[in-house]
This record gives C-alpha cells, sequence and structure tokens, in this order.
C-alpha cells in the first residue's frame, strides 16, 4: 500500500484537483473496439464504459471510474477454480458471518460489497476476483480499493495486472491484517492496448479466510482527447491530443500515441534507461544493474522498471552497505547559456523509513572541483512507485551531476530513465586523471553524508550511547543533550532541518520549507516575523496529487497528547468553490441594495455546514435593519470550464417569516437567467441544491452567478456554505417548484408540456394559481388534454433528467390538478433498467390541488416519467407542481412524524393572517427559538417535529397554519397528534386549535390552551365532513405576546376509524367531547348552547374569505362550532375578522 501515511506518523495532506478523462460525442453513437472501456467517456452518457464499472453521466473533474457493487458487479467476475470463491453480498444477509458488519460505501449493512471465505474450506485454495477487459491506461493512472480481511486464516493477498503475455503483481501483502476497511492504492503505469487486473485471496487449509473488497476506483487512467486547438504552450499531439509542455521528454507516453517522446526536441536528449548499461553514468560505485523477472525474493523489490513497466525491464539499485552512499556520477557538462540543463529522474524509495537519495551539484572552477551543493533530497517511505522529479541547473562552470543513495534496514533505493535536455553539452575530457567523482574533496564530502560511528544501522549514536531506532521520538530523553528527542516534528522552521519534516509528495504538488519574504502571500510566519514556514508548492511529481509531509516515527504517546500548529490557507481569488473557512473566495456582496450578506462564525443557534464550527454567508434582516427588499453576493467575472457545469452549494433557510433564495446567472450582453429558487422556511436544518450552467459551445463569454435573498419580513435568516462547480451536468433535483425552470424535465411526443403561470388571467388552460405560492404569479407545469392538441387515448410525455441511485427507500410527492372536464389519466413511470408504471390517477378533477406520492427503490441512475394520456373531453388539462424526493417511504394521507420532513403539510402563510408560518427542527439543533428539547417519536432530541414560535404574534400577525392535502369526505374519521406548549405563567397563554376547512368554511372542533408544562400531551378529535376538506393546526394568541413555542408531533388521521376514548391511565389526553354529552348535563348549559349558537351564526355571516375554496353563507350541518377542553366550554375567536 502506498501514498498514505504509516501508523506512527504525524502527515499533513493538501490535494489537486484531478484532470477529467471525459469527452463529449454525440448522443447516439457506436464507438471503435479500441475506444470502450479506455477510460474516456466517447458517447453522451458514458454507454461505452457501461460494461467496465462504469455507471452514470460523464464524469466530472476529479472523479474516478469507479464501482460499489451497489448495483452489480460492474464486470468483475470470479474466476477461482475452487469452493472458495468470490460473490457479491452485504453485511445484513448474514449478520453472524465472518465478513464485515458493513460495507465501505454506505458504512451500513445494507451496502453491497464482493466477499470470499463465506464457508469454511478443507485445503488451501486461491481466490480470484477479475476486471473486464480494459484498455489503454495513462501513465497518471492509479488503482485504489478498500479491503477487509475479517479472519486468521488469510495467507496471502494478491493484485495482478495482465496485459499480453505478461502478468505484472502490483502488490503483495502476507499480513499481518489490521481490523476494518484498509485502503490500497496502486499506480499501474501506461498500459498500451488490453490488459486486465486481477485480485487475489489466499486461504490456509480448514480456514474460511474471509476477505472483502469494495469501491474499486481508476483515477487519472484516460488518456487526453483530440482537440482542435491548444492552450497555449501545450503540445499538440500527433493524435490531435494535447499535453502539457512539462511532459514533453520525459521518459512517458502521455499522450498515448508516443508524439511527445519524439519530437525533434527529444532527439537531442540524452536518455539513459539502463537496458543495454550505464551510458553516460559509466562511474559507478555502490549501483548494480537489475531487474524485477528473477530478482531477489524481497518484499521491498520493485516489481517493474519504469521504462518499460515490465518486470524484464531493467534499473538500477544501491547495493552499498547501509551507512555508506552509493554514487552514481555523470560526465562533465556545461549548461548552454542563458539555457538551463535539466535532468529528469525516476526514484524508488520503498520499505525503510531510513532510505534517502540525494542530487549534488559539483562545480570545477580554475581546474579543482569544488564542494559538492545538495540540490534535491528525498527521503523516508514513498511507495512501492517509481517517482519523477527534476533538477534545473545553471551554471558559468563545468559541472557533474552526482545521485546519492543510502539504504534503510530492509529499503530499497532505485534509480531508472535518467534524461538530460539538449541544454546540457558535454566537455571535452581533458589529459590527465579526469577530476571528480574520485577526487578527495568530493568523496569525502559524500562519504560524511552520515557521520561515522560504532552504533548498528538505524540507530542513534550520542556520546557513547547508541540509541536504538524504537527509543527516538518517544518523547523520552535518551541522550544527556536530547539529541534523540531533537528532530522530532517541534519546529518553528528557521532550522534548515525543519525539525525532522519530511516530504513525502509523489504527485504536482510538494511542501517546500521558504522565507516568507520569498513566498508572496502571506509575507510573514506565524510569530509575525520574516521568518519560514513550509509552503506548497508545484511539483514534477507525476503520481497522486496531495502534498504530504511527514514527521518521523513518533511515540508512543499518552492520551493527553496534543499537536499545535498554525496554518494559512487561501482560495484562488476568482474561484467559485469555496467552504468559506478562509474568506469568500471569488464572492462579494453587491451594493445596489443596503441590505449585505456577511460572512459570519458559527455561534449559538448560527452553525455552518462544512464542520458546524465553522464559517458561512449569513443575510439576516434584523443586524442591522436595512432598507430595501434584498441582497446580492455575487462571484467575479467566469470563464466556462466546460459545455456545461455544475454549482451545488448547502442553504439554510429558517424562521416564521423567511423570504426568498434565488440562484441568477448572467452572461456578458444577455439578460439574466434565474436558475432556482426556493420561500419559506425548510426547517432548522442545511439542505443541498443544485443546478446545471448551461454555456454556448464555441463561446468565450464570460458569465457571474448571483444569489439573491428577498426579504419577507423580519423574522427568518437565509445562510449558504459550501458552493462547489465542477464540470459535467448534475443530478435531477431533488425538489422543483417550477419557478424558475423546468428543472431539466423534456417533453416527450410532441412536447405539449408547457411551463406557465396565469399572472395575466390569459391562460387557455391550466389552473388559476399555482401550489407553491397559490397566485397567479407562480409557475407550474400543464397539458392542454383537448382533443384539438392531444386526441383521445394519445400519451404526452414529462421526461426528468437522470436522478441519482437511492442509497435506500424514498417517497415521491407531487401535487397534481386536474380540470373539472375529465382530462383522461395521469400514469407515472419509473424508468430505470426497464420502465415500469408505479402509480395511475384517473379521477374526476376539481378546484384544487392535489397530493400524490410514489414509493421508490432505484439501485441505478433512474428517470421519472408522467404521462398524460388523453380522454378526448374538450376544455380539459392536466398539471403538475411542486416535486420532491425524500427519503423513507411515503407516509398516509393527513399523517406524519416529521422525521423527514412535513409530509406534504403546507406550512405556507396564509394572506390576511399576518405572514407568519410553522416550521420544522429538533431539538438537538441550535435555535433562535424556544424549542422541546427531545420529540414524541423517538424521545430523543435527535428526533423532528413541527414548531411555531407564538412569539411572533401580534397586530400585524394573529395566527398561524398548518394545512393537510385535501381529504375525501368522511362521516367519521379520527385525528390523532402529540402538542406541546411552553409558555410563562399568569399572563400568557399560546391556543392550539384543529379546523376543518372545506367549500362551506371553516370550523374549529378542537382546542387547547397551555402553559409551561415540559411535557407532550396527546390530543384527538373525531371528524366528519359530507365534502371534500383540509384539517388545519391554527396556534394563535391567548394574551400578550412572549416568547413560547407550540409543536406537534406524531399526527395521525385514521380514514374511516372513530376515536376511542382514552383510559383513564392514559394521564393527559385532550379530547373532544360529542355535543350530546354536554347538552345532558344541565338545563343551564342548553341556554347557554342556544345563545352561542345565535352568536356564531352572527359570526359566520360576517367571516371573511375562505382559505381554501372561497366564500360561502352556509354552514356544514355535520359540525358543531363550538371548542370542548377539559372542564370547560369555549366558542373559538374568529380567525378572520378584525375585530
Amino acid at each position: 500500500m502506498w501514498g498514505l501515511p504509516t501508523p506512527g506518523h504525524l502527515a499533513v495532506s493538501l490535494l489537486a484537483a484531478r484532470s477529467p478523462g471525459w469527452a463529449w460525442g454525440p448522443s447516439r453513437c457506436r464507438p471503435p473496439r479500441e475506444a470502450v472501456c479506455n477510460f474516456v467517456c466517447d458517447c453522451r452518457g458514458c454507454p461505452d464504459e457501461a460494461q467496465c464499472g462504469y455507471h452514470g453521466a460523464s464524469p466530472t473533474l476529479g472523479a474516478p471510474f469507479a464501482c460499489d457493487f451497489e448495483q452489480d458487479s460492474c464486470g468483475w467476475r470470479d474466476m477461482s477454480t475452487s469452493g472458495y470463491s468470490w460473490l457479491r453480498d452485504r453485511a445484513g444477509a448474514a449478520p453472524e458471518g465472518p465478513g464485515p458488519r458493513s460495507d465501505h460505501t454506505l458504512g451500513t449493512d445494507l451496502g453491497w460489497y464482493v466477499a470470499a471465505g463465506t464457508h469454511r474450506g478443507r485445503e488451501a485454495a486461491t481466490a480470484a476476483l477479475r476486471s473486464p477487459t480494459l484498455r489503454e491506461a495513462a501513465p497518471s493512472c492509479e488503482l485504489s480499493l478498500w479491503y477487509h480481511v475479517a479472519s486468521g486464516g488469510v495467507a496471502e493477498l494478491r493484485l495482478e495486472l495482465t496485459h499480453g503475455v505478461e502478468t505484472l503483481t502490483l502488490w503483495r501483502s502476507s499480513g499481518p491484517w489490521v481490523p476494518g476497511w484498509q485502503e490500497l492504492v496502486v499506480p499501474t503505469g501506461r498500459i498500451q492496448g488490453d490488459f486486465r487486473v486481477t485480485f487475489s485471496a489466499t486461504r490456509n487449509a480448514t480456514r474460511r479466510g474471509a476477505v472483502a473488497l469494495d469501491d474499486v476506483a481508476f483515477w487519472s487512467c484516460g488518456l487526453p482527447t483530440p482537440q482542435a486547438h491548444c492552450p497555449l504552450g501545450h503540445h499538440h499531439c500527433q493524435n490531435k491530443a494535447c499535453v502539457e509542455p512539462h511532459q514533453l521528454c520525459d521518459g512517458e507516453d502521455n499522450c498515448g500515441d508516443g508524439s511527445d517522446e519524439d519530437t525533434p526536441t527529444c532527439n537531442h536528449h540524452t536518455a539513459t534507461d539502463f537496458e543495454r548499461g550505464l551510458g553516460l553514468w559509466n562511474r559507478s560505485e555502490g549501483w548494480a544493474r537489475n531487474h524485477s523477472a528473477g530478482g531477489p525474493q524481497h518484499p521491498a523489490w520493485p516489481h517493474r522498471d519504469h521504462s518499460r513497466n515490465s518486470a524484464q525491464g531493467s534499473f538500477l539499485v544501491s547495493v552499498a552497505e547501509p551507512n555508506a552512499p552509493a554514487i552514481l556520477s555523470s560526465p562533465e557538462f556545461q549548461a548552454s547559456a542563458p539555457q538551463k540543463c535539466s535532468l529528469t529522474f525516476y526514484h524508488y524509495l520503498h520499505g525503510s523509513e531510513a532510505g534517502c537519495l540525494q542530487v549534488f551539484l559539483q562545480t570545477r572552477s580554475t581546474g579543482a572541483p569544488q564542494a559538492a551543493v545538495l540540490l534535491r533530497r528525498r527521503h523516508g517511505e514513498l511507495g512501492a512507485a517509481w517517482v519523477r522529479d527534476r533538477v534545473d541547473i545553471q551554471s558559468k562552470h563545468p559541472f557533474r551531476i552526482l545521485l546519492a543513495g543510502q539504504t534503510g534496514p530492509g529499503g530499497v533505493v532505485g534509480l531508472d530513465d535518467l534524461i538530460l535536455s539538449d541544454h546540457c553539452k558535454p566537455v571535452p575530457e581533458v589529459a590527465g586523471p579526469p577530476p571528480g567523482l574520485w577526487a578527495p574533496g568530493p568523496r569525502s564530502q559524500l562519504s560524511s553524508l552520515q557521520p561515522w560511528n560504532f552504533c548498528e544501522p538505524g540507530h542513534l549514536l550520542c556520546g557513547d550511547l547508541c540509541v536504538p531506532p524504537e527509543q527516538l521520538c518517544d518523547f523520552q530523553q535518551q541522550c544527556p543533550g536530547g539529541e534523540d528527542e531533537q528532530e522530532c516534528g517541534t519546529t518553528d522552521f528557521e532550522s534548515p532541518s525543519a525539525g525532522g519534516w519530511e516530504d513525502a509528495s509523489v504527485g504536482r504538488l510538494q511542501w517546500v520549507r521558504l522565507p516568507a519574504q520569498d513566498s508572496g502571500s502571506p509575507g510573514l510566519d506565524a510569530s509575525g516575523a520574516a521568518g519560514h514556514f513550509l509552503s506548497v508548492q508545484r511539483a514534477w511529481g507525476q503520481l497522486a496529487e496531495q502534498a504530504r509531509v511527514l514527521t518521523p516515527t513518533l511515540g508512543p504517546s499518552g492520551p493527553r497528547c496534543e499537536l499545535h500548529m498554525a496554518y494559512y490557507f487561501q482560495s484562488h481569488p476568482q474561484e467559485i468553490s469555496c467552504n468559506f473557512e478562509r474568506g469568500t473566495c471569488g464572492w462579494h456582496t453587491g451594493h445596489l441594495t443596503d441590505a449585505h450578506w456577511h460572512r459570519v462564525e458559527s455561534r449559538g443557534p448560527g452553525y455552518d455546514h462544512t464542520t458546524g464550527q465553522g464559517h458561512f454567508m449569513l443575510l439576516d434582516p434584523t443586524e442591522p435593519p436595512a432598507q430595501g427588499p434584498g441582497a446580492h453576493l455575487l462571484t467575479w467575472p467566469q470563464s466556462p470550464a466546460a459545455a456545461q457545469e455544475c454549482l451545488s452549494f448547502w442553504y439554510h433557510l429558517y424562521g416564521p417569516q423567511t423570504g426568498t433564495l434565488r440562484l441568477a446567472m448572467k452572461r456578458e450582453g444577455e439578460r439574466e437567467r434565474h436558475l432556482w429558487s426556493q420561500s419559506g422556511t425548510h426547517g432548522n436544518r442545511w439542505q443541498e441544491a443544485w443546478a446545471t450552467l448551461h454555456h454556448p459551445q464555441d463561446s468565450s463569454a464570460k458569465y457571474q452567478l448571483l444569489f439573491e435573498g428577498l426579504r419577507d419580513g423580519y423574522h427568518g435568516t437565509m445562510a449558504l456554505d459550501d458552493v462547489t462547480v465542477r464540470p459535467g451536468p448534475c443530478w435531477a433535483p431533488k425538489r422543483c417548484s417550477f419557478e424558475d425552470s423546468a428543472c431539466g424535465f423534456s417533453m416527450g411526443g410532441r412536447g405539449l408540456w408547457t411551463r406557465q403561470a396565469n399572472a395575466t388571467g390569459q391562460a387557455a388552460r391550466g389552473p388559476p394559481a399555482d401550489h407553491t405560492t397559490e397566485t397567479a404569479q407562480g409557475h407550474y407545469m400543464v397539458v392542454d388534454m383537448s382533443p384539438q392538441a392531444l386526441p383521445r387515448g394519445h400519451v404526452a410525455s414529462l421526461i426528468s433528467e437522470e436522478h441519482r441511485p437511492l442509497a435506500q427507500a424514498a417517497c415521491l410527492t407531487f401535487w397534481y390538478h386536474l380540470s373539472l372536464r375529465n382530462p383522461g389519466t395521469l400514469r407515472v413511470h419509473v424508468e430505470e433498467a426497464e420502465k415500469r408504471q408505479v402509480l395511475s390517477i384517473g379521477a374526476h378533477g376539481g378546484f384544487a390541488w392535489r397530493l400524490g406520492s410514489v414509493d421508490l427503490q432505484a439501485e441505478r441512475a433512474w428517470r421519472v416519467v408522467f404521462e398524460a394520456v388523453a380522454a378526448g373531453v374538450e376544455r380539459s388539462y392536466i398539471a403538475l407542481d411542486d416535486l420532491l424526493l425524500q427519503d423513507g417511504p411515503c407516509p398516509r394521507p393527513a399523517s406524519c412524524d416529521f422525521e423527514a420532513g412535513l409530509c406534504g403539510w403546507n406550512h405556507l402563510p396564509w394572506p390576511g393572517l399576518g405572514g407568519y408560518s410553522w416550521d420544522w427542527s429538533s431539538g438537538a439543533t441550535p435555535s433562535r427559538y424556544p424549542q422541546p428539547p427531545v420529540d414524541h417519536t423517538l424521545g430523543t432530541e435527535a428526533g423532528h417535529f413541527a414548531l411555531f414560535e407564538t412569539g411572533v404574534l401580534g397586530p400585524g400577525g394573529r395566527a398561524a397554519w398548518l394545512r393537510s392535502q385535501p381529504l375525501p369526505a368522511t362521516e367519521a374519521s379520527c385525528l390523532r397528534f402529540w402538542y406541546h406548549m411552553g409558555f410563562p405563567e399568569h399572563f400568557y397563554k399560546g391556543e392550539l386549535r384543529v379546523l376543518l376547512s372545506s367549500a362551506r368554511g371553516q370550523l374549529a372542533v378542537w382546542g387547547a390552551g397551555g402553559r409551561l408544562r415540559h411535557q407532550w400531551l396527546e390530543g384527538q378529535v373525531e371528524v366528519a365532513s359530507a365534502e371534500e376538506f383540509q384539517i388545519v393546526f391554527e396556534a394563535t394568541l391567548g394574551g400578550q405576546p412572549a416568547l413560547g413555542p407550540i409543536a406537534l408531533d406524531d399526527v395521525e388521521y385514521l380514514a374511516g376509524q372513530r376515536c376511542q376514548l382514552p383510559t383513564p391511565s392514559q394521564g393527559d389526553t385532550a379530547v373532544a367531547t360529542s355535543v350530546p354529552a354536554v347538552v345532558g348535563g344541565t338545563l343551564l348549559l342548553l341556554m347557554l348552547l342556544v345563545l352561542l349558537g345565535l352568536a356564531g351564526r352572527h359570526w359566520l355571516h360576517n367571516r371573511g374569505g375562505c382559505p381554501f375554496w372561497g366564500e360561502t353563507d352556509t354552514v356544514a350541518p355535520s359540525f358543531d362550532n363550538i371548542l370542548f377542553n377539559a372542564g370547560h366550554v369555549t366558542l373559538p375567536a374568529s380567525v378572520t375578522n378584525d375585530q
């Protein structure tokens, strides 16, 4: 395993973006055989890679070609010849088995992996798992995977690559095995033509040999695709691919056709691959040519060379004693001024922390060799890989290049492919003994790289004491002067030794000790002085794009050991992707409004998404009070990186009076285009959203992105965090209101579905208002079902973009509106591997939007298809709005435990009530409003509930409604729920009421007032209605405004079932009592009811507008407009009267 810090080290890493491996092609294409499974998407949607471990749309920047085994085996096949074999499995299938208790992808027992050793065997055997046939791996290609060894019966794990007639061993291990999932990363090197990868496990006799494999990924394996034009300075290959300038003449086929190594410039380079000897580097001491095939059985020995990527290829290895360096010397050169002489070389350091390779420059001035100058030093464990490096030399005097390798215990130091640029001019040799390698001065210097001592290799000499390796850097001083604890990571980087920190990078980034004044920003070190620090710089490596710096092996340590360090991080000033931890990156606030976005730190109820303790962007309309409706957060002008880009971000909309958050894009010379928006509260938690940015082909026009917060009062906040942009399209959104776009839906057939609003009242077909905003300005999708537009029996399809595979069961909800005249049938299909119908709606329409829901399970990428089948009726239509995809099964109508959301309960403010809405939260989430500490469903702070803070109510706001979906008429049904009310004593009492709203009006059927009780109470009421109706939970005032929450949980609507009276042992329960039971009490109470009935009739005659179906002067005979509470009867106050 390589590319990872070994146990006992402290490591600091930074990642660089990987190169994409994709190209657009026509939507229907048949690529040639050599283009299939070559890590490049040659067709739109990438079907040419679907049979070799890749699923989904075109890969994005940094995304690998990966297989997580959740859908299938991705073309990997078991090639075992015994009962010890591989199969696709998951932990939940055999909870008592020897395998892992969860997969690596999902971390649950529902996730899939491949496993061997589920049954005990009688003899030793090998289980082999082979990849599909793959083609053309780039030099930078890396294979990563996660493996799990669950028993001691595994003798060996092996990863092999077969191409042509040769099988290369990429990795081999005989243990010891570490518990849990372990990562393995190995480079494949450049592979021409077809190849396969085999992962095999060998078990001992009579043992299970339980092994599991998951998340196999190929990184940066695709060769560059042909381009019409290359960026400035890049090389245009013969196959029209583009490579960077530093990739020319570096000994690797980066173009894919070898043309980057066969240019006129490369013909003047001097390359030594050691296949036939040492070439120019014929002055050697301690180095020997060798190869992998038939080489020593050394665990750290290279499995292949770099030149040929073959076990038959040759390389140099150090055979010097551990205390003496092996030295390789070049002839004398002269750099052709003003150019530099460059040496590109590939080195191998594996098996020991003490291994070291150093590059020296030795100049000759006035005929005598000078002291050697250190140009480069690589130390420690770099993994079982050939790593590229380069040194540039500019000298007025003749010089030699010396490579000194020093092996550590059990380690190997190797060299291959030494390439000298065309500006390295040989100096003609003069008569007499040549100065250089064997000259006394430099030889003695190189020999003294390590001071002579009588201690064993790896031991430290201090005085007369030899300190063994296990006592070095163990936080206990052994030497009198403390030398054994001096280079152990504690440093301010002022010393050239950097406190023992060593760069271990093998890619395009590295850690370098720099003086502050020479490094640009930050300009000062952590102490505020012009000192030194470690900085990430560009490097010449070609492998894992990660800058890694390691301490020596530390420990053991005590349980209270802490690491303290100062760090500085600065994003590119123009970058869109930003977590706002170190600034606003490429975002800035607009100045056209008085309200502004602010970068704030997590504190109290405000917490960021990245870490929960970091920074984020906040729009708070109360701090300070600002004029104007909104605030702008913009990017600087950006150049498109691809024809399509995916912008993802996390947003937080919370509060009883939250406005609208909108995302827009503006391109030079064009009007602003809205991409996404959401209105109102979305609960007290961060939500993820994304939008695809579409750029014109062959356009260099820059664009800007704009987040606009539109205020709707002073009781709600908006926040943004973790904004990311990457090439390629997004998945289909989980939430769509059609307010700003069609959300990627396409219209099959004749494209009869249209996105529209009815703001002018001139829409030919469709409801007068949408469902999202419940106004004529809101948008929805509608299809004209009249015979002229869609003949009887014909179908109009509305097809979504691809959704990401579902990790668990999910619920898709949507609101639909059918015309009064029978429009036909609305069918819902899910299109995964095949198309299947999941719902059919054929009822007559009405005046209301209705809720539809579908339970979904999809292990692959999938689409939802809405089909409108025409009945041939004039002036008919079908409309859709507010699609939402949520985890978990769909609840029953008007029932909800609020764990995943509001379950279709409408919380938007109702006009005339003050513009406040119910919210959604949990006890564990910090909130600026009081709330119950636990929910009722789970009884923990992690559980969720619906919530309203009545303290915001006042003269301008009288109530907030939480409305169910429309429910069919019922003779008797039971509504059960749990509520929580907490208010100060004496002067204030909030009230919770249950209303039934129908075309005949609103009737209060239950109510309760409450003070601070710190408990959940059960409520139930029996409802009846002769026509379609909605249930409304109303939170309102009963006194002076004060902070006090009303919360709801576990609402259950039992259609057609009467309520059962609670037993006395049930404790606090509020029940709606029947009218006869109360009237039969006393004659006085009967007279009181008559008087109240007259007053109620007067109230109904003068009431305001209907919140659902409009106004009416009649009252449903099945309702009694009286509220019954424990111990008294009250007449409800009007919810629409201004008095």
